[in-house]
């Protein structure tokens, strides 16, 4: 039985060609250094470069230094991501559908000094592959996953669920194994447990030559087997099965097993997605050369049930067997016992375990060359939208501006790009958008002259290029389709573009009109508005005039009686008119002074003179008031 499980998992585990140490096939990503910066870990000798040339948004931060000073290097530094609710790094030049270890690192080290775990989603290209929840500011976190790209590029994105801010510390790739056929299944490695470890620290390369983390674990109970002796897979390739990986030989060389021979050994995983397929890897290797009368043998149960066996591990050789939660009914919780047979005179042992989780990777995507086409747009025109990953999925996260088909592959219908501050030459990257239905450059600074290619683009029914500075003449075949009604076409506010067709003419005349109902229309107002002025002027005119016999005239008038005993003057206001009719229509000027002019009048048989505040005095209101007043009576009768 134990040979068909090999097979099986050949389609299902980890697979992988044989590699040098030289780290071919490796990329090694520390987030947040500097750009241009680059060192060698001590620890492993990997050589690990910045994550600049791989994104192009996030800050560069430090964490504590505390942390600094316990954990590896690439741990120092991490790029944050307070802006944007997705950023994505995108690893270029990745061979298509080669088998690849991409694990992702985080250690959250209080780098913002606000001593706060955030939560937050880590996606691959479309697809989710886990929520990150922290338990400690000051512990590390992982994630493994087996991944064959259909494209030549994986995008990683962190994602913002409103739970704090996404953060990263590395990025790694490795090569598994070459030419491995598309497949829309990864796997998530989940853990990969050394037992009997001796010395109590993770392994990885370049001990394990795929550079896979195994971490030490151990059991109350538990002791330990060791042989130094031993080399149970020296290329870390089993022999009779070509190309299955293997744990390396310091994971082999030790177990575990219960310190009485006829106790059983124990797991309990407990699994957080009951629905989901998981995949558990038992790696057996026998560390003790037994004598004549000692013998190994055990059966595994999971959850009571009979599950595999016997099983009698072989000395210095690895084999491996594999469960898969379909077996048996789904629960949230396994426990695997190795329960020693009846003839068996040791008990059981095992090296090593994996766990993996299936992950189904089949969101759709934006078709390839229209993905490229609008990352060559971002750069030609350096948009400054938030525009990350996939241009059209998960919809949640589509890039602002798009409007995507929603049935199998995606593509690109929509793009509107107006008022975005750009400028150069309409760029044939647009070309490569065949399905664009709408496209909107209007109210930026393009300039040049409109390409023939615009009207190659079959499904286009709507092209505003309205206020640019475009040149040159419009294509002829724009405005044949225009003119047979398949295309709305905005070519305003482009005062060097040339045109002679009859549409264009239109399109001038329509223009003309609009200018000239706008002149009318400002005609019309400023006449209302001159009119306006006219009838507040005559009503101030009117209004003033009949406030002159109050506040402008001062009539003075002195006689005597026959006797001319006695002088007596009197003081009263008089209206315009009649102040009009006493000078005889202002015929008769006495004088001029620095109030204005004084006229000769009669009342009443009296002779007397009119004093007129001119508009133009230089002498105020009130002293002409205070004049009259004081002066009155030494004005004479004539």
């Amino acid at each position: 039985m134990a040979t068909s499980l090999f097979l099986l998992l050949g389609a299902l585990s980890f697979i992988a060609t044989i590699q040098g140490q030289d780290q071919s096939g490796f990329i090694s990503i520390d987030c947040g250094l500097p750009e241009n910066y680059s060192y060698v870990e001590k620890n492993t000798g990997i050589s690990y470069i910045s994550d600049a040339n791989f994104i192009d948004s996030g800050v560069s931060k430090i964490v504590s230094p505390q942390d600094k000073a316990t954990h590896q290097q690439y741990f120092t530094y991490l790029r944050s991501f307070p802006y944007g609710t997705r950023n994505c790094y995108r690893i270029n030049n990745v061979t298509i559908n080669t088998e690849y270890l991409i694990r992702t690192s985080f250690l959250y080290g209080n780098y913002d000094g606000l001593n706060k775990l955030p939560q937050f989603e880590v996606h691959v290209g479309t697809n989710l592959w886990d929520t990150l929840k922290f338990s400690d500011a000051s512990v590390s976190i992982y994630r493994e996953l087996s991944h064959s790209p259909t494209r030549d590029y994986v995008d990683i994105c962190l994602v913002n669920i409103g739970t704090g801010t996404p953060f990263i510390s590395a990025i790694e790739l490795r090569i598994l194994e070459k030419n491995n056929g598309p497949s829309s299944s990864s796997v998530a490695r989940l853990k990969g447990l050394d037992l009997g470890s001796k010395n109590n620290s993770t392994c990885r390369y370049r001990d394990d030559i795929y550079d896979c983390l195994w971490e030490p674990y151990s059991v109350n109970g538990w002791r330990q087997l060791i042989s130094t002796n031993i080399d149970p897979n020296p290329t870390q390739k089993k022999a009779d099965i070509d190309n299955i990986y293997v744990p390396p030989a310091s994971v082999m060389r030790t177990a575990a097993t219960p310190r009485n021979a006829r106790d059983s050994l124990d797991f309990y995983f407990h699994l957080d997605y009951v629905a989901h397929i998981y995949h558990v890897r038992f790696y057996f290797a026998e560390v003790q050369k037994l004598s004549a009368n000692e013998s190994r043998s055990f059966n595994i149960s999971v959850n009571g049930n009979y599950w595999e066996g016997p099983i009698v591990p072989t000395y210095n050789q690895t084999v491996f067997y594999d469960f898969f939660s379909t077996y048996f009914e789904r629960v949230s919780e396994y426990r695997f016992s190795l329960l020693p047979t009846e003839f068996s005179t040791l008990p059981p042992i095992t090296n090593a375990i994996e766990i993996f989780l299936f992950k189904d990777f089949s969101q759709p995507q934006t078709q390839n060359d229209q993905v490229d086409a609008m990352r060559n747009i971002k750069i030609a025109y350096k948009v400054s939208k938030n525009w990350q990953g996939d241009p059209c999925a998960p919809v949640a996260y589509k890039w602002d501006g798009l409007n995507c088909s929603s049935v199998g592959t995606l593509k690109i219908t929509a793009l509107n790009l107006s008022s975005s501050g750009l400028t150069g030459q309409i760029v044939y990257y647009i070309a490569k958008l065949t399905d664009l239905e709408s496209l909107d450059l209007s109210n930026n600074s393009l300039n040049g002259e409109i390409p023939d290619f615009l009207a190659d683009l079959p499904s286009l029914k709507v092209l505003n290029l309205h206020n640019n500075n475009l040149t040159g003449q419009v294509p002829n075949a724009l405005i044949q389709r225009s003119s047979e009604g398949v295309l709305s076409l905005r070519l305003g506010q482009n005062p060097n573009l040339l045109c002679e067709s009859a549409l264009c003419d239109q399109q001038t005349k329509d223009k003309s009109k609009k200018n000239n109902r706008v002149i009318y229309i400002l005609a019309s107002i400023s006449a209302i508005l001159v009119l306006l002025l006219l009838v507040l002027a005559t009503v101030n005119i009117i209004y003033i005039k009949k406030r002159k016999p109050k506040d402008y005239f001062k009539v003075h008038k002195e006689f005597s009686d026959q006797t001319g005993s006695q002088l007596e003057s009197k003081r009263r206001r008089y209206s315009f008119n009649e102040v009009s009719n006493m000078t005889n229509n202002f015929e008769r000027v006495l004088g001029r002074g620095g109030f204005g002019t004084v006229y000769y009048g009669i009342i009443d048989d009296i002779q007397v003179a009119v004093k007129m505040l001119s508009q133009s005095s230089v002498q105020g209101y009130q002293q002409f008031l205070a004049e009259a007043s004081d002066n009155y009576s030494l004005l004479s009768s004539l």
